[in-house]
């Protein structure tokens, strides 16, 4: 019983504390400076909608105001078989070299992407949703990065907005993937990127598996095409945080099967024989996650019965009865769970839910096949 306590704790902290321990271990990989061109390479922006008719004009004059030469940039819209007037505006801005592609049946974010790709003329494609914000710098900051040859793709880092301009429980845990990500990209690749703002060269766009995430296809192909994906902390995506709770909830169930389907069909990502470093990024940052909640449930069973053996153990059963005790009073009281004490107890321990309700769903054979945007 010792052992497996033992185990089971290593288990749950690996991927949160001892896997960044690891890669803060290894040696950096080095980033070039940025090169000069001659001249800028064509950039498609393609922006992925499904009944988003009270967003798209401010995600297209946003799209319009970057700073970019205009002839040098074909913005496309991707629209998975709207049907609440999101197409018309989208026609509005056709004199502005706005283009609408269009799914006509619901095939989900994937397949709309595929659409675009297959339209667009650019070097390199930019993949941005309508809720996130880009600041007017960020193409160019996508140019200079892909001046690196070895680079295949680049991912933005989340911002959240907040009418309040409060820090939330997922900010903070935002704030941690995005130093995660930094690390990975410093010592090798990406796993994923993030999937609201991200730039690959069109070769990396091939093939575009409809029915796995796009963040986390485009890191494989940048490593079947002996290229790199990186973070780049000074490309930034703003939208605002999910205010539903319940929303929350449902979107990181839909990502964790979506990732796990996306593995399950394409296990060899995780051979690091065939793919280094990388297979073990996916172990790490991916898989052994998702067994957290499994390895959480083993410690304190464990604990639960080595309590009376040693004192050791009954303080590991006190300090987790204690965590759980505040994640539930966290749940009866909203003022507790937006607390600077109750916020990420209750945020970590909905985060593993889901996560182990995605489990469940996925041995069960669920699927996700159709991409559900979330309300910000």
């Amino acid at each position: 019983m010792q052992t497996l306590f033992w185990l089971s704790l290593i288990g749950a902290l690996y991927s949160y504390f001892l896997y960044p321990l690891l890669l803060l271990a290894l040696p950096g990989r080095g980033r070039l400076s940025p090169r000069a061109v001659a001249q800028p390479p064509m950039l498609s922006l393609v922006i992925t909608v499904h009944n988003a008719a009270d967003r798209i004009r401010w995600k297209l004059e946003n799209s319009l105001e970057l700073r970019y030469p205009r002839e040098r940039l074909e913005i496309i819209v991707a629209s998975d078989a709207s049907d609440d007037g999101t197409d018309d505006v989208v026609r509005e801005y056709a004199d502005r070299s706005v283009r609408l592609v269009r799914s006509p049946t619901r095939e989900g974010k994937e397949h709309a992407q595929a659409l675009a790709i297959a339209a667009a003329k650019g070097e390199i494609i930019v993949f941005s949703d309508v809720g996130t914000r880009i600041t007017p710098g960020s193409l160019r900051r996508i140019v200079d990065d892909f001046s690196d040859p070895e680079v295949g793709a680049v991912s933005s880092e989340d911002r959240f907005v907040t009418s309040e301009g409060e820090v939330l429980g997922e900010g903070l845990y935002v704030r941690y993937e995005m130093w995660l990500r930094r690390l990975e990209s410093d010592v090798n690749t990406l796993v994923g990127l993030s999937g609201s703002f991200f730039a690959a060269r069109r070769e990396v766009c091939q093939p575009w598996d409809e029915h796995s995430p796009s963040d986390f296809n485009t890191a494989l192909n940048c490593v079947r095409k002996d290229y790199i994906a990186i973070s780049d902390p000074e490309l930034l995506g703003y939208y605002p945080a999910i205010k539903e709770e319940n929303r929350e909830y449902q979107r990181k169930l839909r990502t964790v099967i979506r990732g796990i389907t996306a593995l399950a069909r394409q296990p060899d990502r995780l051979s690091p024989f065939r793919y280094g470093l990388f297979g073990v990024h996916v172990w790490s940052h991916k898989v052994r996650r998702w067994l957290v909640p499994w390895f959480l449930l083993l410690v304190f069973l464990s604990s639960l019965a080595l309590a009376p053996t040693h004192w050791l153990y009954a303080c590991a059963l006190g300090a987790q009865l204690a965590f759980y005790a505040l994640v539930l009073a966290g749940w009866l009281s909203a003022r507790l769970r937006i607390s600077a004490l109750g916020k990420i107890p209750f945020f970590f321990a909905q985060a593993d839910l889901a996560i182990a309700h995605a489990t469940v769903a996925s041995l069960l054979g669920r699927r996700v096949a159709v991409w559900q945007p979330a309300r910000r």
